[in-house]
């Protein structure tokens, strides 16, 4: 979830508008913006479930890959639920009407989910890496039971980290007013002052971006793993594998693409509201507003993408859709 804000971390009000139900943008960006986001919540939503429902009803696609593709789908449709309030926001900034408990909670589920998503992406990929390039030892230490233990380890350690964004958001009251329209979902004052921003955004962006080194590292390693042994295949039945392990590593390997370019604007986006300046705080409003279409577009893509790269995905999609 973008992060908007009508002030700046250090408490100064930098709001240009006397109206205090102002909107952040101008009519001619809200509306598209709005379009937009609505067909994403319909499609990643249907999408996202979709995937869950194939992946539980199908035997033969309950492998452990789809295992964690299946709880990132879920991970992923909870994102959605930020969409209404993300839209509230931009038309209506202020007075926010849905109380206290609801603006921490939507903040605290995306960012549960966001380090859900990417937890599961790094996990799915080491998985990948010890199937491939130490298929025997995989064998007998990659279970579906151990690899349930570590989806809920996931959640749960997401939970955690994500805990802190409960005292970082929440509504405000604006210019020293008590009354209800100067009500704002938002960063906390004494929150930012205490240094919790500052904190919360060096978790984010290390949350994002030590799980891409170790991505681009992963697949290096795998991508020369399956160069070498292409040329030493023997029997049908090797080929068959190896085919099997380079479609896999393929659709994965676009997946992870899609969000480094979905999420990065977001993290990037975080960095610039964390500065808090005048010169930054125009900027950081419309950067954060394309990459909160951007983050809504990364767990919307996901099921699109196994429809055009996994045949297997593909047959089991249209049998449900024919029953």
């Amino acid at each position: 979830m973008a992060f908007f804000s009508s002030n700046t971390s250090d408490g100064n009000d930098t709001d240009y508008y006397e109206d205090p139900t102002f909107s952040l943008f101008d009519i001619s960006v809200l509306v598209p913006v709005t379009i937009i986001s609505i067909l994403l919540f319909f499609f990643g939503l249907a999408g996202n479930v979709t995937i869950i429902l194939i992946f539980k009803r199908y035997k033969e696609m309950q492998t452990t890959v789809n295992m964690y593709l299946s709880s990132m789908a879920l991970s992923d449709s909870l994102i959605f639920l930020g969409v209404p309030s993300d839209l509230y926001r931009i038309w209506k900034y202020k007075p926010y009407i849905f109380g206290d408990f609801l603006c921490k909670f939507i903040f605290y589920l995306s960012e549960t989910c966001t380090y859900c998503t990417i937890l599961h992406v790094t996990t799915l990929s080491v998985e990948r890496y010890f199937a491939i390039c130490f298929p025997l030892r995989a064998k007998t230490t990659i279970t579906k039971s151990r690899v349930k233990g570590v989806i809920l380890l996931i959640w749960l350690l997401s939970s955690v980290t994500a805990f802190p964004i409960l005292f970082l958001f929440g509504t405000e009251h604006r210019n020293g007013s008590l009354a209800e329209e100067t009500t704002e979902c938002t960063c906390l004052d004494r929150a930012a002052r205490s240094g919790l921003l500052e904190t919360m955004t060096w978790l984010s962006t290390l949350y994002f971006f030590l799980p891409v080194f170790c991505l681009v590292l992963l697949y290096g390693l795998i991508c020369r793993k399956l160069w070498r042994t292409a040329h030493r295949l023997e029997g049908r039945q090797a080929a068959t594998r190896e085919k099997y392990h380079q479609q896999t590593v393929k659709m994965l390997a676009v997946v992870v693409l899609a969000f480094i370019l979905c999420w990065l604007p977001l993290h990037v986006g975080r960095i610039l509201f964390a500065q808090g300046n005048m010169v930054l705080y125009e900027v950081s409003q419309y950067f954060n507003l394309v990459s909160m279409l951007l983050f809504y577009l990364g767990a919307s893509v996901n099921p699109i993408l196994y429809n055009i790269m996994s045949q297997k995905y593909r047959v089991s999609s249209e049998g449900r859709l024919a029953s």
